[in-house]
C-alpha cells in the first residue's frame, strides 16, 4: 500500500488548493428582452433563443 514518507505542510497542501474555488456563472445579456441568461441557452425571460421564439413565453 502506498503511503507518504513526509507529512505534507500546510503550505504545500494549501497551494495545490487554491484552485478549489466557486467562480460567479458568466452572464450575458438577452437581445431580445434585456435580461441576463446563462450563455447558449434559452432566455428563462421570453422563451428566445438566437433570434427567434423556442419555448412559450415565461412570462
Amino acid at each position: 500500500m502506498a503511503v507518504p514518507k513526509r507529512k505534507m505542510s500546510k503550505a504545500r497542501r494549501d497551494k495545490r488548493r487554491t484552485h478549489y474555488k466557486l467562480r460567479a456563472p458568466l452572464l450575458s445579456e438577452c437581445p431580445n428582452c434585456h435580461e441576463l441568461r446563462l450563455p447558449h441557452r434559452v432566455c428563462p425571460h421570453c422563451g428566445y433563443y438566437r433570434g427567434r421564439e423556442v419555448v412559450a413565453s415565461g412570462e
